[in-house]
């Protein structure tokens, strides 16, 4: 009988390719990880590893798909038995992004908090690929996420289309001088977009062409806020979703509707068939009525 723990040290040790590393990412001593593995040759009666140079045999690769699989199927169950035993103690681990999460999801966790104090929110500032990744995982309960395929092992639900607005001096005029074919050929529009590693990136991207701007050029930063921020200071347009600048009172740049975007899906994933307590089911009808007020 293979144990989970031998099982969990493999993986481990794959993944970092050192016995030292491995220790440390397991809370375990480096002879612990040595005799985990040696364990775990003589049951299977296979040699899994060859130290120098540090690589998988051909028994270890197939080990590994298994053991991956495996553990990856019992953390899944333990997240399932853990939402049918409906405790009011533990945590819900949620995946977002820090726009989404502060803008949209803040004062259903207050409710959550004031109604389930034993249980606690751990947030994941993630893209909505990663959040995608964490949920199928299972390292993340919920994940809150725009312009999610329907894909498995993957639910997603609707909460609300978001539209596209361009924040900033110089759209407004950039955009009447290319209608007008009067753009002058030093005019040049900067925008300040999110870089090409989120999905919004990629979003935009598809969609820039329906503007029919003129010549223009693109500034990457890391966050929306970042994006509202260098937008502010004058430093060109950002194309951001509408409820992040919506509650920003503060803001004196123009803001234009970009009506010739499409509008996007934001909403939240979770696993195919995952159980869901009766707190994350609270805590999601608060979310999606926060939403729908938005």
């Amino acid at each position: 009988m293979l144990d989970i723990h031998w099982l969990k040290t493999f993986v481990t040790l794959a993944e970092y390719k050192h016995f030292g590393k491995t220790a440390i990412a397991l809370h375990m001593t480096q002879p612990n990880v040595s005799l985990h593995l040696k364990q775990l040759e003589q049951t299977t009666g296979v040699k899994l590893i060859e130290r120098s140079p540090f690589h998988l045999t051909q028994a270890g690769v197939r080990l590994l798909e298994s053991s991956q699989r495996a553990l990856q199927e019992l953390t899944i169950c333990q997240a399932d038995l853990n939402a049918l035993n409906d405790l009011d103690t533990g945590t819900i681990t949620i995946a977002a992004s820090d726009i989404i999460s502060r803008m949209l999801l803040i004062d259903a966790f207050k409710l959550f908090k004031t109604t389930y104090p034993g249980i606690d929110i751990t947030l994941l500032n993630t893209t909505s690929a990663q959040a995608s990744e964490l949920v199928k995982n299972a390292e993340a309960d919920l994940g809150f996420v725009i312009s999610q395929k329907q894909t498995q092992p993957l639910h997603f639900v609707e909460l609300q289309q978001v539209k596209w607005v361009a924040f900033g001096n110089g759209f407004e005029r950039v955009s009447l001088d290319n209608n007008e074919a009067n753009c002058s050929k030093n005019t040049e529009l900067t925008l300040i977009l999110l870089g090409h590693d989120t999905r919004t990136r990629e979003l935009i991207d598809s969609a820039l062409p329906k503007l029919n701007l003129p010549k223009h050029r693109v500034m990457e930063v890391g966050s929306v806020d970042a994006q509202i921020d260098w937008a502010e200071a004058g430093f060109g347009v950002a194309i951001v979703p509408e409820f992040a600048i919506l509650n920003s009172r503060s803001l004196t740049s123009p803001v234009t509707l970009l009506e010739e975007f499409p509008s996007t899906d934001l909403g939240y994933i979770v696993r195919q068939n995952q159980v869901l307590s009766k707190a994350t089911k609270q805590l999601l009808r608060w979310v999606g009525k926060g939403v729908s007020q938005v």
